[in-house]
């Protein structure tokens, strides 16, 4: 067994003198040339690559209507707008999620209803949200936890059983499918994030997909401010005048922005095929591990692996996760953690009451849970540093 001495944490030498982070972007010369096209034409934002970029996006995950917007966050905002989430309504949301997923609820003076995860894949258990429902509940969010979708069969019985609207947040799933049907046309609403460590990226942005042109009409007029045409279609009409209908924010994503979006789309099935095959070659060495347990994946649902998570048996280790990442850190691996239960932070905790105890199962997870380094351009060599260092470390802490 390793001795404690050998770990860099302690003064030995690292697996890697630099940083391996857990997602980083690629970008490639297609991509720049994209931005500079852009850039010397005529149109910065609200120009002709918004509607460019929608289309070939829908057409991508089988919708009938995309929505860009600024981020990820103004995605699940714009979602909940469409959908009319007002004061006092309840909107269940997993615990185990981005703090964005339950922002978006109290943005629209919602009241998010944190509910337990299935402890083999950490998403929302269909189980759990039935208890949850009230009279007051509008809708489900499903997160489509490290890119593994959701049980929609499940969650679509109990939307319909019950009059709720579901959306999905599969920021951390573009390019899966859930029984053969893509991430993206799998709910009333999908929304995806586009910042740097995601499948594509266009600096930040996001999208939310539906079916219904309506919503997506309503999500069009809440991006920019409530007024019901932007300055590229008035220009069109030959016109200047506008109305505001409602509050709505400025949410607007730039042409620049869509620009590198439709280019990175193009790369995106070779990219989520090697996230795959990394995902694969980790499974394969922590096989021999018994202190490090991949999360489960079910059977009928392809995985598009924006993180790879592990869980860490601690009962078999002299040691905290605090412990093991710190470790791992030193030894050059860029791990980290997702998440901490939203319930837990301060601002739930004193807006809403929430605590330790009513998501027994997420927070049991977190004490656990490590992120490991995932994203398509990483080489062979660094897949071999980051399972060299995890065999490493848990040798030198192994009971």
């Amino acid at each position: 067994m390793t001795s404690m001495g050998d770990l860099a944490i302690h003064g030995g030498s690292p697996v890697r003198k630099t940083m391996l982070p857990y997602g980083h972007q690629w970008l490639d010369d297609d991509d720049i040339a994209a931005v500079v096209a852009v850039l010397r034409s005529n149109w910065l934002t609200t120009g002709p690559k918004v509607d460019e970029f929608e289309q070939v996006f829908a057409e991508t995950v089988g919708a009938r209507e995309a929505v860009a917007v600024s981020s990820g966050t103004a995605a699940l905002h714009a979602a909940m707008y469409a959908i009319g989430i007002k004061p006092g309504d309840e909107v269940i949301v997993p615990a185990m999620t981005f703090v964005a997923t339950a922002n978006c609820v109290v943005y629209q003076g919602g009241v998010p209803v944190f509910t337990d995860v299935d402890p083999d894949t950490l998403l929302l258990d269909p189980i759990q949200v039935e208890t949850k429902i009230t009279p007051r509940t509008k809708a489900i969010i499903a997160v489509d936890y490290a890119g593994q979708p959701c049980d929609y069969d499940a969650l679509w019985a109990i939307a319909n059983k019950y009059g709720l609207m579901l959306v999905a947040d599969a920021c951390h799933a573009l390019g899966g499918t859930y029984k053969g049907r893509p991430v993206g046309s799998l709910a009333h609403l999908t929304v995806f994030s586009f910042h740097p460590v995601k499948h594509i990226t266009t600096g930040e942005g996001g999208m939310v997909t539906t079916n219904d042109p309506q919503l997506a009409q309503r999500m069009r007029i809440f991006r920019n401010h409530g007024i019901t045409t932007d300055y590229r279609q008035r220009e069109q009409q030959g016109s200047w005048f506008y109305e505001m209908v409602d509050l709505g924010y400025n949410y607007r994503i730039t042409d620049i922005q869509c620009a590198l979006g439709l280019s990175q789309l193009r790369k995106l099935p070779a990219w989520v095929k090697r996230r795959q095959e990394i995902a694969q070659r980790y499974h394969a060495a922590f096989a021999e591990i018994p202190a490090v347990r991949p999360l489960g994946v079910r059977p009928e649902v392809s995985h598009a692996y924006h993180l790879y998570v592990v869980r860490l048996d601690l009962t078999r280790l002299r040691s905290t996760r605090a412990q093991i990442f710190a470790a791992l850190r030193a030894e050059g691996i860029g791990v980290n953690v997702h998440y901490i239960p939203v319930h837990l932070h301060p601002f739930y905790r004193k807006r809403f009451g929430t605590g330790p105890g009513l998501c027994p199962v997420a927070e049991a997870a977190y004490n656990e849970i490590i992120s490991l380094p995932i994203f398509p351009s990483m080489t062979n060599e660094d897949i071999n540093d980051v399972v060299q260092a995890i065999r490493k470390v848990i040798a030198a802490y192994t009971i």
